[in-house]
């Protein structure tokens, strides 16, 4: 979530070598944020190879937002 409040949208593969997940469980993490609605998750094909970008929306800021507040409160 922190990876993606520092870019506009990003894709997959970015996402991957930033947090040097495997595949497989990013693709399950990507999909529970976006169940929750913290991720907009847009799923295309550039050229013939699949492109699936990422992006945070609003509520997944808040809820960011409010999980930063409670650690600071948890820390003080």
């Amino acid at each position: 979530m922190s990876l993606l409040l520092s870019v506009e949208e990003a894709e997959f593969t970015y996402i991957k070598e930033k947090t040097e997940s495997t595949a497989g469980n990013l693709s399950v993490q990507l999909d529970k944020l976006e169940k929750a609605g913290y991720l907009a998750i847009e799923k295309s094909f550039r050229g013939k190879r699949p492109l699936t970008t990422c992006k945070i929306t609003q509520k997944g800021v808040k809820a960011f937002e409010a999980y930063v507040e409670n650690l600071k409160n948890y820390i003080s």
